[in-house]
Protein backbone atom coordinates (compact mmCIF):
# COMPACT_ATOMS: atom_id res chain seq x y z
CA UNK A 1 0.00 0.00 0.00
CA UNK A 2 2.86 2.47 0.78
CA UNK A 3 4.68 2.01 -2.61
CA UNK A 4 1.01 2.57 -4.36
CA UNK A 5 0.85 5.57 -2.47
CA UNK A 6 4.79 6.95 -3.16
CA UNK A 7 4.35 5.97 -7.12
CA UNK A 8 1.06 8.23 -7.43
CA UNK A 9 2.59 11.36 -5.09
CA UNK A 10 5.12 10.72 -7.51
CA UNK A 11 3.55 10.70 -10.79
CA UNK A 12 1.23 13.98 -9.32
CA UNK A 13 4.33 15.74 -8.86
CA UNK A 14 5.88 14.78 -12.55
CA UNK A 15 2.62 15.67 -13.99
CA UNK A 16 2.45 18.87 -12.55
CA UNK A 17 5.53 19.83 -13.36
CA UNK A 18 6.82 20.65 -9.58
CA UNK A 19 9.98 18.05 -10.33
CA UNK A 20 11.19 20.13 -13.34
CA UNK A 21 13.17 23.86 -12.60
CA UNK A 22 10.68 26.83 -14.60
CA UNK A 23 12.01 29.94 -15.46
CA UNK A 24 9.96 33.01 -13.90
CA UNK A 25 7.79 35.25 -16.21
CA UNK A 26 8.59 38.53 -16.48
CA UNK A 27 5.60 40.85 -16.38
CA UNK A 28 6.26 44.47 -17.94
CA UNK A 29 5.36 47.05 -15.17
CA UNK A 30 1.95 48.90 -15.74
CA UNK A 31 2.08 51.85 -17.57
CA UNK A 32 1.99 55.02 -15.48
CA UNK A 33 -1.65 56.54 -15.56
CA UNK A 34 -2.28 60.11 -16.46
CA UNK A 35 -5.23 61.51 -13.81
CA UNK A 36 -6.47 64.92 -14.52
CA UNK A 37 -7.15 66.65 -10.93
CA UNK A 38 -9.25 69.63 -10.57
CA UNK A 39 -7.18 73.00 -9.57
CA UNK A 40 -9.79 73.38 -7.23
CA UNK A 41 -8.18 69.83 -5.54
CA UNK A 42 -5.18 71.97 -4.09
CA UNK A 43 -7.22 74.06 -2.10
CA UNK A 44 -6.85 77.87 -1.12
CA UNK A 45 -7.98 80.49 -3.91
CA UNK A 46 -7.38 77.25 -6.16
CA UNK A 47 -11.18 76.21 -4.96
CA UNK A 48 -11.80 79.41 -7.48
CA UNK A 49 -10.31 77.94 -9.99
CA UNK A 50 -10.74 75.63 -12.89
CA UNK A 51 -8.50 74.81 -15.47
CA UNK A 52 -10.64 74.69 -18.04
CA UNK A 53 -12.48 78.23 -17.41
CA UNK A 54 -8.62 79.74 -17.41
CA UNK A 55 -7.60 78.03 -20.53
CA UNK A 56 -10.94 79.58 -22.63
CA UNK A 57 -9.81 83.05 -21.62
CA UNK A 58 -6.23 83.18 -22.16
CA UNK A 59 -5.53 80.44 -24.62
CA UNK A 60 -2.99 77.82 -22.60
CA UNK A 61 -3.53 74.73 -21.16
CA UNK A 62 -2.36 74.65 -17.41
CA UNK A 63 -2.10 71.15 -15.20
CA UNK A 64 -0.47 71.97 -11.80
CA UNK A 65 -1.95 74.21 -9.08
CA UNK A 66 -0.48 74.98 -5.59
CA UNK A 67 -2.16 76.74 -3.03
CA UNK A 68 -1.03 78.42 -0.11
CA UNK A 69 -2.94 80.46 2.97
CA UNK A 70 -1.80 82.50 5.54
CA UNK A 71 -3.61 84.86 7.62
CA UNK A 72 -7.02 86.21 5.82
CA UNK A 73 -5.04 85.68 2.38
CA UNK A 74 -5.12 82.94 0.42
CA UNK A 75 -3.38 82.03 -2.79
CA UNK A 76 -3.31 79.63 -6.00
CA UNK A 77 -0.52 79.46 -8.67
CA UNK A 78 -1.08 77.61 -12.18
CA UNK A 79 1.44 76.12 -14.14
CA UNK A 80 1.77 73.94 -16.93
CA UNK A 81 3.82 71.14 -16.34
CA UNK A 82 7.63 71.83 -15.36
CA UNK A 83 7.72 75.25 -16.81
CA UNK A 84 8.35 77.74 -14.47
CA UNK A 85 6.36 80.46 -16.97
CA UNK A 86 4.16 81.44 -18.28
CA UNK A 87 2.41 81.38 -14.65
CA UNK A 88 -0.81 82.22 -13.02
CA UNK A 89 -1.97 83.80 -9.66
CA UNK A 90 -4.25 84.32 -7.40
CA UNK A 91 -4.61 86.12 -4.61
CA UNK A 92 -7.50 86.75 -2.39
CA UNK A 93 -7.36 89.03 0.88
CA UNK A 94 -9.64 89.97 3.35
CA UNK A 95 -10.01 93.66 3.70
CA UNK A 96 -11.92 96.80 5.69
CA UNK A 97 -11.20 98.74 2.80
CA UNK A 98 -13.13 100.64 0.61
CA UNK A 99 -13.13 102.37 -2.62
CA UNK A 100 -11.30 105.64 -2.03
CA UNK A 101 -8.05 103.42 -0.10
CA UNK A 102 -8.05 100.97 -2.67
CA UNK A 103 -7.71 103.94 -5.54
CA UNK A 104 -5.32 106.11 -3.44
CA UNK A 105 -3.48 102.89 -2.08
CA UNK A 106 -3.69 99.74 -4.47
CA UNK A 107 -4.37 101.10 -7.80
CA UNK A 108 -0.60 101.77 -9.68
CA UNK A 109 -0.48 105.12 -11.77
CA UNK A 110 0.14 103.28 -14.77
CA UNK A 111 -3.21 101.19 -14.79
CA UNK A 112 -6.41 101.09 -16.94
CA UNK A 113 -9.63 101.02 -15.29
CA UNK A 114 -11.86 97.96 -15.63
CA UNK A 115 -15.58 98.23 -15.33
CA UNK A 116 -18.16 95.41 -14.16
CA UNK A 117 -15.88 93.96 -11.59
CA UNK A 118 -16.11 94.38 -8.33
CA UNK A 119 -16.65 97.71 -6.27
CA UNK A 120 -13.37 99.15 -8.10
CA UNK A 121 -10.91 97.19 -10.74
CA UNK A 122 -7.41 97.66 -12.57
CA UNK A 123 -5.32 96.38 -14.95
CA UNK A 124 -2.56 97.00 -16.18
CA UNK A 125 1.45 95.84 -17.65
CA UNK A 126 4.69 95.53 -16.12
CA UNK A 127 7.58 95.47 -17.92
CA UNK A 128 10.18 92.35 -18.07
CA UNK A 129 12.32 91.46 -15.14
CA UNK A 130 15.36 89.16 -14.71
CA UNK A 131 13.76 85.26 -15.73
CA UNK A 132 10.82 86.61 -17.31
CA UNK A 133 8.89 88.26 -19.99
CA UNK A 134 6.54 91.29 -18.75
CA UNK A 135 4.00 90.97 -15.99
CA UNK A 136 0.01 91.33 -17.03
CA UNK A 137 -2.10 92.38 -14.34
CA UNK A 138 -5.57 92.73 -12.81
CA UNK A 139 -6.29 93.78 -9.39
CA UNK A 140 -9.64 94.30 -7.70
CA UNK A 141 -11.68 95.30 -4.46
CA UNK A 142 -14.87 92.87 -4.66
CA UNK A 143 -18.76 93.60 -3.49
CA UNK A 144 -17.79 91.22 -0.22
CA UNK A 145 -14.25 93.46 0.61
CA UNK A 146 -11.89 91.45 -0.62
CA UNK A 147 -8.77 92.34 -2.16
CA UNK A 148 -8.18 90.25 -4.86
CA UNK A 149 -5.45 90.01 -8.19
CA UNK A 150 -4.72 87.87 -10.80
CA UNK A 151 -1.14 88.22 -12.17
CA UNK A 152 0.16 86.60 -15.36
CA UNK A 153 4.03 85.66 -15.49
CA UNK A 154 4.97 85.44 -19.21
CA UNK A 155 7.93 83.79 -20.52
CA UNK A 156 11.20 85.81 -21.41
CA UNK A 157 11.13 87.14 -24.75
CA UNK A 158 6.79 87.90 -24.71
CA UNK A 159 6.60 91.40 -26.60
CA UNK A 160 4.86 94.31 -24.08
CA UNK A 161 2.10 93.91 -26.80
CA UNK A 162 1.11 90.47 -26.03
CA UNK A 163 1.21 91.31 -22.61
CA UNK A 164 -0.97 93.86 -23.29
CA UNK A 165 -3.47 91.40 -24.44
CA UNK A 166 -3.24 88.86 -22.02
CA UNK A 167 -3.98 91.49 -19.32
CA UNK A 168 -7.55 92.01 -21.44
CA UNK A 169 -8.04 88.47 -21.17
CA UNK A 170 -7.34 88.46 -17.51
CA UNK A 171 -9.84 90.92 -16.98
CA UNK A 172 -12.65 88.86 -18.82
CA UNK A 173 -11.49 85.66 -16.83
CA UNK A 174 -11.20 87.60 -13.25
CA UNK A 175 -15.48 88.48 -14.26
CA UNK A 176 -15.97 84.69 -13.77
CA UNK A 177 -14.24 84.08 -10.56
CA UNK A 178 -16.87 83.75 -7.82
CA UNK A 179 -14.26 85.25 -4.35
CA UNK A 180 -17.74 84.72 -2.48
CA UNK A 181 -17.19 81.08 -2.63
CA UNK A 182 -13.64 81.33 -0.60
Amino acid sequence: MRGRIMVAGLTVLAVSGCGAEREPVTVPPPAPVAVDVAAASSGGACRLLDFRLIQQHVKVEFDVAAASERGDTHTCVVRAGDASTPELALTVTETSMDKATFDADVVPGSAGKVSGLGQQAYRRTAGAASGHGPVAEVGWLSTEGRLVTLVWTTPRGTSKAAADKIAAELAALAKKINTRAL
